[in-house]
């Protein structure tokens, strides 16, 4: 069984920036999995901080409007991993999930450290580069020409344990074949 995770898709990120493009694939990417019946998890990230953008009970912690609809179940976390403190594992469990399919925010933290984790966790892991989005940009991190989500897609894909796509890769292996 598959299952895709929309991770931290809220409020709080997406009106940091322009994000139409990643979430016009996400929301694609989820009709897909809605159409075979697959289940789409989505992840909700938690800050004690009351300055914090996701302060639990703001308006910045709750999902965005433009997907928020499509979720079957919301698993919250305060960690970039999905599954530490969580109850994600058991609801794959479940659900009989071995592959999981990676979109959201933030590409570097968030998305990545969730990719990981599922594969320490014995999961297939298939991580969709640009159905990933980041407020970061090159001079967060003070490497001008930095192209995060390339970045983090080349290391997790030259991990040989990670399945990195972008969505036409994505559409063509899973879509066009009907494996999804």
């Amino acid at each position: 069984m598959q299952a895709l995770l929309v991770i931290d898709v809220q409020n709080g990120i997406v009106n940091l920036g322009d994000f139409q493009e990643e979430l016009a694939y996400m929301e694609t990417i989820i009709k897909d999995f809605k159409s075979q019946d697959k289940p789409v998890i989505f992840v909700r990230h938690f800050d004690d901080a009351e300055e914090s953008p996701l302060h639990k009970g703001s308006v910045g912690s709750e999902l965005h409007p433009s997907l928020k609809e499509y979720a079957d179940c919301i698993v919250e976390k305060q960690t970039p991993s999905s599954f530490f403190n969580t109850n994600l594992a058991t609801i794959l469990e479940e659900l009989g999930v071995k592959h999981l399919f990676i979109t959201g925010f933030n590409t570097e933290f968030c998305c990545m450290f969730t990719a990981i984790s599922a594969f320490d966790r014995g999961y297939e892991v298939t991580f969709i580069e640009n159905a990933t989005g980041t407020v970061s940009t090159d001079e967060t991190y003070e490497m001008e020409g930095l192209d995060i989500r390339d970045f983090v897609g080349t290391v997790l894909n030259w991990s040989d344990v990670i399945e990195v796509l972008d969505y036409e890769e994505y559409v063509e292996q899973y879509v066009g074949n009907k494996t999804l």
